[in-house]
């Protein structure tokens, strides 16, 4: 039985302040959807500095303050009236061009609040002002002013207090719009943003910077990321550019050992517009899979520009949703520009947070042991315990001799007997040592970016001299990616080998979803599944895929049709055969616990300088840390 009564009243329409507190309700949902659409009518209209001042989280007040256009009396009158905009000049829902163009937000924020507007044209020798509370709308009266325009909006959701109830604390509320000002401020670098909570400001950026007076827009653009994103990623981002048919997609992304354990790092923007959009969080998991464990989030700023009629910015009243009409062309044009930026020397790079964090932990190590013999262990004639005259010489390999293969990484020297480890850190028997010819090495070993190997620690790090400092590689690591490269490199070559099944596997997924698999046959075959239709809404799997062994086929095909019923494109089968190949890549790599020679040592550090995306292994991991000579004497003392 029906909960809801039947309706006996005539239809009748709205009051008009009901109306807009109605819309109120889904235009400014907080202080930072407040907040948003007047520092949006700020970018508008043409501003380049724009201040914000917050009392309670914007519960309060929310003040915005620009140096734009600013509006005549007749503006301001029919600014605060519903769907009155300057933004559609020629009608045109299909090309927009402004952040702002429903004429909801004011009126939306007036019907709910006491808000005032005081603004002055350039040419214009007196401000005006007007008063709206609760919707009720007041006459424009003359003021003072500067040029521009500023908001006030005081005690936001007076009007509605069930809607005031919902707010959340004003630290909550803060951080909300904070977030919100970062995003708008990583979009418009040539403006001035400033948020302050009247006791202490929370963002400061003064309007365009670093490259803007030689035209440099990527070089402005990386230092307002710099001042929002933190220094860290200016230092360890990638640069991204790439165009396609009239799209492109621009901006900065991290390196892959750059990494949060949540997404809140990764700002979208299309056209300008701050987005979270779904398809889009997919791309960057996509175009980072290789490089990142499932449970981390790179840091990025993506900036997707294409033409308006491509792209519609009118799905959600809040405008933080979109849709792009071709979804497949997006989707690969934004993972392709990741994958670019990210091969090459970048994918090869570490960030330069681990030398950072190596740095920290030799720090925070204590000096010496208390039992430390200072007289006794630095005697002129003292070496440390486990370690002969001859380790101490500067030795390595010729690098003429240096391997380009693993072809000896068999012949691994066997290892010692168990021995304790002293007080000093070196092992009573010494590790793998370099041996060769030193003049050759002092020549030829700055030619490399991971220089010439001299030890290996625990039978898993190699210590390579650089010609700036030092490096330490994880040999495990290093050699699982190189592993795994060359494996997705066969299979790019020869394609993926494709095993019969005995029985066809005959799963029943209903006639939309098999419909929709069925169109991506051909497809699919390239990666080793060959299916056909086996009736109406059946489909029968013929082939599998022989990397994939005797897995789980209808939970593969399942999880392929939902993926293409959802996104159009299926990345499921590519990363079920990539997660095969990296645990290949992991138990066929070098193991933890192998001693190796010199020799063996070198060829690893070649390789991994001529692999791509050695910079970190299969799991995000780094492969290796560097340190500068500086950073080295620095612990020292030495400066």
């Amino acid at each position: 039985m029906s909960k809801h009564p039947h309706i006996q009243a005539n239809i009748r329409r709205l009051p008009a302040n009901l109306v807009n507190q109605i819309a109120a309700g889904e235009v400014v949902e907080r202080p930072a959807a407040a907040v948003k659409e007047l520092v949006e009518n700020a970018i508008d209209a043409g501003a380049d500095q724009i201040d914000v001042t917050l009392r309670e989280g914007g519960k309060s007040l929310i003040s915005v303050v620009d140096n734009g256009h600013g509006m005549s009396p007749d503006d301001l009158l029919l600014a605060v009236e519903r769907h009155a905009t300057s933004k559609l000049p020629d009608d045109n829902l299909v090309s927009i061009n402004y952040l702002g163009f429903r004429g909801e937000a004011l009126p939306s924020i007036g019907s709910v609040s006491r808000l005032e507007i005081t603004s002055r044209q350039a040419d214009s020798d007196t401000a005006w002002r007007i008063f709206v509370e609760g919707g009720d709308v007041k006459e424009p009266t003359p003021s003072s002013g500067q040029k521009g325009t500023r908001v006030d909006v005081r005690d936001l959701f007076f009007a509605t207090p069930a809607r005031l109830k919902f707010m959340k604390s004003t630290r909550s509320e803060t951080t909300a719009v904070l977030d919100t000002m970062t995003r708008l401020a990583m979009a418009n670098p040539e403006v001035g943003f400033s948020l302050s909570d009247g006791a202490k400001t929370l963002l400061s950026v003064p309007p365009g910077a670093s490259g803007r007076e030689q035209g440099d827009l990527f070089a402005t653009l990386l230092y307002r990321l710099g001042r929002l994103m933190g220094k860290s990623f200016a230092d360890n981002a990638v640069k991204v550019d790439l165009a396609r048919e009239g799209a492109r997609v621009t901006g900065f992304v991290g390196l892959p050992t750059l990494n949060k354990a949540n997404s809140l790092s990764q700002y979208l923007f299309v056209n300008g517009r701050p987005v979270k959009d779904k398809m889009l969080y997919g791309v960057v998991r996509g175009a980072y899979r290789d490089f990142l464990a499932s449970d981390r989030f790179p840091m990025l700023a993506l900036f997707l520009t294409l033409p308006p009629h491509d792209v519609d910015v009118n799905v959600h009243p809040a405008k933080t949703e979109v849709r792009f009409r071709d979804v497949q062309e997006m989707r690969s044009l934004a993972i392709n520009s990741i994958r670019q930026a990210l091969s090459g020397s970048a994918g090869q790079q570490t960030s330069s947070t681990i030398a950072d964090a190596t740095l920290r932990a030799f720090e925070n190590e204590p000096q010496r042991p208390a039992h430390f013999n200072y007289q006794q262990s630095y005697a002129p004639t003292a070496v440390p315990r486990g370690l002969s005259e001859q380790s101490f010489a500067y030795q390595a390999p010729n690098p003429g001799h240096i391997q380009s293969s693993f072809g000896s990484l068999g012949q691994a020297s066997p290892r010692t007997a168990d021995h304790q480890t002293s007080y000093t850190g070196f092992s009573d028997a010494p590790a793998g040592r370099v041996e060769g010819d030193e003049a050759a090495a002092r020549e030829n070993f700055d030619a490399f970016p991971l220089g010439a190997a001299r030890a290996q620690l625990h039978e898993n790090y190699i210590v390579a001299q650089t010609s700036e400092g030092i490096a330490i590689v994880d040999q495990h690591a290093a050699h699982e990616r190189i592993v795994y490269e060359q494996m997705k490199a066969d299979l790019t070559d020869r394609g993926v080998a494709r095993q019969g099944l005995l029985i066809p596997e005959i799963i029943d997924l209903g006639d939309p979803a098999a419909e929709t698999l069925l169109a991506r046959a051909e497809e699919l075959e390239k990666f080793g599944l060959v299916l056909e239709s086996f009736g109406p809404g059946v489909v029968a799997v013929r082939e599998a895929p022989a990397i994939l062994g005797q897995g789980n086929i209808e939970k593969l095909v399942r999880d392929l049709s939902d993926e293409l019923a959802e996104w159009d494109q299926s990345q499921t089968l590519i990363e079920r055969i990539h997660e095969v190949c990296a645990t290949m890549a992991c138990h066929g790599s070098v193991r933890s616990g192998r001693r190796l020679n010199g020799t063996e040592m070198n060829a690893l550090l070649r390789q991994i300088e001529n692999t791509p995306n050695t910079g970190q292994c299969n799991h995000g991991r780094p492969t290796y840390v560097t340190l500068s000579l500086k950073d080295v004497e620095r612990l020292f003392g030495r400066r």
